[in-house]
């Protein structure tokens, strides 16, 4: 599946960590204004999903990786990292994806401009 094109000119860029705060490998939760996110290091990459399963609005965050897909820890749906979109059954909705960007040792969180 294809990486989410963000047009950064519509984003409000928020530091939220500093680079070593987010190692390979590891998760870190925070809430963009109502939504809570799960920020991913898979190898270098950064990924943002909202921590919502759109089949039951229960938490995704929690659930292991395969390749760039995450599964439900509650009924198995699968998400793409990349894009948010829901790869099997139950959910069959996207889920919210949001642009990181590393900045000077920092990472950056997109958050649409109102």
């Amino acid at each position: 599946m294809a990486q989410a094109q963000f047009d950064t000119d519509l984003y409000e860029f928020i530091s939220f960590a500093e680079v070593s705060d987010l190692p390979p490998g590891e998760r870190l939760y925070l809430d963009v204004g109502e939504i809570p996110v799960v920020i991913i290091n898979l190898a270098g990459r950064y990924f943002a999903i909202a921590d919502i399963c759109t089949h039951d609005d229960g938490p995704l965050g929690d659930g292991d990786i395969d390749g760039c897909e995450i599964i439900c820890p509650r009924h198995g749906a699968r998400f793409d990292l990349n894009n948010g979109d829901a790869l099997s059954l139950p959910a069959i909705k996207a889920t919210k994806v949001f642009p990181v960007r590393e900045r000077g040792g920092k990472l950056e969180i997109g958050v649409l401009r109102v």
